[in-house]
């Protein structure tokens, strides 16, 4: 038997429509372009999750044309991003100074540009929306609507999960969002998770239908974050000491991501064995975000105040080449985060051979694998981080790829581990949950019209 009845029957046109995968999809990205560099504001791993998950549609037939708000003037309305991926920009607000806690007023505006454009095509144009985080669900929402078609979602991080684990002095998310992510639930045809505890939130914390709920794990760019070359070569490049005890704080600096918790850690490591002062380089690499906009140079103060201000090295964002050679030169990455989706650093730098220690929290389970590909902790006690840290530098001499190092022996394992998280098998599955969504809403709209 065929999926679509017996072997002697011909599968009608409108059949085979129904199994159809889409030609082009609508993306919506309001508050971050996908061309903006990760690390810097708003841009993180939903910027880099968007741009290869674009690209790699692309590569299978599915154009994809990604809206996103103007944030500096002059931009030309598109920008070919790749072959069959294009960027929109949308003018909504002022180009420069709004927060993203201001953007759900100019969502009107940002809706009205997105009309615009599509009102330039023909019919039919577009055959699915996918929206990314609750402000693009909002306009998706309104889209799917208008031109007749499904909507996917992806909420990145949600509300309710945020509140319940806020770290100190971070701003609770507010009540707006919270409903705004409700209706975008209930409007969805699908919504993508990154892990099954993802899917498990969605269900728990806003009631989301489990059949509605598809768990895609996001992929890693393979052919960017590799072993390369080793470690040595990687500090060479970054002018980092070859045989020191490294561990690397990547990512926006702000509460949520906790990168105080790394520099609390290591003060209490200095201060257990202050002999490891000579050897020890802590790389912060990223730029304030979020709440951390408010006090820029805090993290810069507290290490000064902890007496670590000689061992921490603090480097502006980098592009996605260089960020891969940090990956590479550290001898374990540090995640504390209070929250993560997916936390799709951690698997970047196992892919490149560098062991993660993280937070239990969100997707980090399913990025590490626990004491095989990196250490993962409960809590946020800087003294738990510190102790690891210490098996580490137990470990290390003369350098981090010392056969028997805690460094080489897991960074082999995290490389293999990160094999299986390919960007192709996360379009393939995301391409298979748009055609159940697009047969689906075919399916409905003709029970409907019957």
């Amino acid at each position: 038997m065929s999926q679509y009845g017996s072997r002697r029957r011909t599968p009608t046109a409108s059949r085979l429509r129904l199994h159809r995968k889409p030609r082009r999809i609508a993306m919506l990205s309001v508050h971050t372009s996908p061309l903006h560099q990760p690390g810097t504001g708003d841009a993180g791993g939903m910027n880099v999750y968007i741009v290869e998950l674009a690209k790699r549609l692309a590569d299978v037939n599915i154009e994809v044309e990604i809206f996103t708000r103007a944030s500096t003037g002059g931009l030309p309305p598109t920008v070919a991003l790749a072959p069959g991926v294009l960027v929109r920009h949308v003018d909504a607000g002022p180009y420069e100074g709004l927060a993203k806690e201001e953007l759900p007023a100019q969502l009107c505006a940002f809706t009205h540009g997105v009309m615009q454009a599509w009102a330039g095509n023909r019919p039919g144009h577009y055959d699915l929306v996918h929206s990314h985080y609750w402000l693009s669900g909002h306009v998706g929402w309104l889209a799917a609507e208008r031109w007749g078609v499904p909507l996917v979602h992806a909420m990145h991080t949600m509300a309710k999960v945020k509140n319940a684990a806020l770290a100190e002095g971070d701003r609770p998310e507010p009540a707006a969002r919270v409903i705004g992510e409700t209706q975008i639930v209930r409007a969805a045809d699908r919504l993508i998770a990154n892990t099954a505890e993802e899917s498990a939130e969605l269900v728990h914390h806003y009631e989301a239908d489990p059949a509605k709920v598809a768990v895609v794990h996001p992929g890693v760019n393979l052919d960017r974050f590799r072993v390369a070359d080793g470690r040595a070569a990687a500090r060479a490049r970054l002018g980092l000491p070859r045989d020191a005890l490294i561990p690397l704080f990547a990512g926006r600096i702000q509460p949520l991501k906790a990168p105080d918790v790394l520099l609390r850690a290591v003060a209490v490591l200095l201060e257990r064995r202050p002999e490891l002062r000579s050897r020890l380089v802590v790389p912060v690499v990223g730029g304030p975000s979020g709440s951390g906009l408010a006090k820029p140079e805090g993290l810069q103060k507290l290490a000064a105040r902890l007496g670590i201000a000689d061992v921490v090295r603090f480097r502006p964002p980098v592009g996605q080449d260089r960020l891969a050679d940090w990956f590479r030169a550290a001898s374990v990455l540090v995640m504390p985060s209070y929250s993560e989706s997916f936390g799709l650093v951690a698997i970047e730098a196992q892919a490149a051979g560098t062991p993660v220690l993280a937070a239990r929290v969100g997707g980090l389970p399913v990025a590490v694998r626990d004491g095989e590909t990196g250490f993962l902790v409960e809590g946020h006690d800087p003294g738990d981080y510190a102790a690891v840290l210490g098996r580490f530098a137990d470990s290390h001499r003369p350098g981090p790829d010392a056969p028997g190092s805690l460094t080489a022996i897991m960074g082999e394992r995290a490389a293999r581990h990160a094999e299986s998280f390919g960007w192709g098998s996360a379009a393939a599955a995301t391409a298979e949950v748009y055609t159940a969504a697009m047969q689906e809403h075919r399916r409905r709209v003709r029970s409907h019209h019957g």
